[in-house]
């Protein structure tokens, strides 16, 4: 990268985009890109004085962007393909990587731990960052979600030769990576747009599998499809489960104490005994089990996992509380799929034994929705009351007879009303609330303040 100075990004406001951006930016390189909607992300990152411009014109593109043999410039699928910032970059000659390749670049050179899989994965690489960061060994980090804990996707530590990254399965971005240790969190069929197959899916992971390098190892949850022929002969295996005693890591004397769970965790270096998990839900102690494996097998110690864990808050948007009260509690989540969705909920309903579960829930794009839409329908029957909004489209266009409408009549026997953005606050509060969750990948993050507002206001809360 010593050839250029100044690096564009198309797609800036991502997550996996904007820890990159924020990385480049944080090493001396002139930064700026185009995302087509304003964030909280993406004002986060203009304030650490990254320049953004959200109007698809190629005016709006500094002039030292123009300047050809000094500017890279990093795209990401996502993008529309009639997008015109990116068409005047590729008409022009300009030296284009996808973001993939550009992780993959960077986390070339070091010992990297790549967390991958269908879901489970943000908060994983996450908590997997966390406990390295607060341990001798510490770690830089590329993160799916913002950290609770230190409000960003990304931080460097030139002392450490570990860096911690998502592994994203969208469009195969997770086969440029090099992972020293790596983890598969779950192969369940999704990006069907992409793959085509479930089978194409659990192909391109063994793939990702394979790539784990020569004396390294590959962590991978018990009951999924791999094996030694999926890896070199020189890569060690190890299995990890919630609390299956068949695996090399699992969680044990689990409890629930004041929201949150107490457990321990066995490994093959020895228990980790008394372990709180700072993080709720259920579904995170499977979460916690692997990340303590990759943290152990990268050498930290078991007062260092157990510190983090009782420490670790999260990601924004993964069962982040916005209001945890007696009367009332409000959780935002990312689930966008149907095993997310049925994960999300079953620990709800578990933490909150006998309360009124509502959801709002908003479908993140055609394809996916067309794709599961009975396994939508079923696990988000879970909850006692459904509100649903219109799909998200994301990148999309309409497809004929897809819609939450067509959710909604596979929702049986089901307490489910379609909803908007302006109606929505009233249908909330058109049935006495208790515990309400708020779903989805698109936009509805948005939403969720203006909720939290209104139902602070009404419960008298401040």
């Amino acid at each position: 990268m010593a050839e250029y100075k100044n690096i564009y990004f198309i797609g800036i406001g991502g997550i996996g985009m904007s820890a990159i951006a924020r990385h480049f930016n944080a090493i001396g390189y002139n930064v700026a890109g185009y995302d087509k909607t304003r964030t909280k992300l993406t004002e986060e990152i203009e304030a650490e004085g990254i320049s953004i411009t959200y109007d698809d014109d190629v005016d709006t593109i500094a002039e030292i962007y123009k300047d050809k043999e000094l500017t890279k410039v990093v795209v990401t699928p996502a993008i529309p393909q009639d997008n015109k910032i990116l068409n005047f970059f590729r008409s022009g000659g300009y030296e284009m990587v996808k973001r993939a390749v550009m992780l993959g670049d960077l986390t070339s050179k070091s010992d990297a731990i790549c967390i991958a899989g269908t879901h489970g994965k943000t908060t994983t690489s996450t908590l997997t960052a966390h406990i390295l960061k607060n341990s001798s060994l510490g770690c830089s980090a590329f993160l799916g979600g913002i950290s609770t804990n230190y409000e960003t996707n990304y931080w460097c530590n030139t002392e450490s030769s570990f860096v911690v990254t998502e592994a994203d399965e969208y469009d195969r971005s997770f086969l440029f990576l090099h992972p020293y240790l790596s983890l598969i969190t779950a192969m369940d069929a999704d990006h069907l747009d992409i793959y085509g197959t479930k089978e194409e899916v659990v192909k391109a992971f063994k793939q990702f599998a394979n790539l784990t390098t020569v004396g390294g190892s590959l962590v991978y949850k018990l009951g999924l499809p791999i094996t030694e022929k999926d890896v070199d002969e020189d890569v060690e295996l190890f299995t990890y489960s919630k609390d299956n005693t068949d695996a090399d890591f699992y969680a044990f004397d689990i409890k629930l104490s004041n929201g949150r769970y107490k457990f321990s965790i066995s490994t093959p270096f020895g228990i980790v005994r008394n372990v709180t998990l700072g993080l709720p839900g259920k579904h995170n102690v499977e979460n916690a089990v692997a990340a303590a494996a990759l943290a152990m097998l990268a050498g930290a110690d078991e007062d260092e996992v157990r510190n983090a864990m009782k420490s670790f808050k999260g990601n924004r948007r993964r069962f982040q509380y916005r209001i945890e009260g007696k009367d009332v509690v409000l959780i935002d989540d990312y689930a966008h799929h149907p095993e997310e969705i049925k994960t999300m909920l079953t620990s709800v309903k578990e933490m909150y034994d006998g309360r009124k579960v509502t959801v709002v829930f908003q479908p993140h794009l055609y394809t996916r929705t067309r794709d599961f839409a009975s396994g939508f329908a079923k696990s988000l029957s879970i909850a006692d009351r459904v509100l649903l909004l219109d799909i998200y489209p994301a990148r999309e266009l309409p497809i004929e007879g897809v819609s939450s409408k067509m959710l909604a009549e596979k929702m049986k026997g089901v307490d489910v009303k379609l909803t908007d953005k302006e109606k929505l606050m009233d249908d909330i509060l058109e049935k006495p609330l208790d515990v309400l969750v708020m779903m989805g990948a698109g936009n509805i993050d948005a939403m969720v303040p203006q909720v939290e507002a209104r139902i602070k206001e009404i419960k008298g809360i401040s």
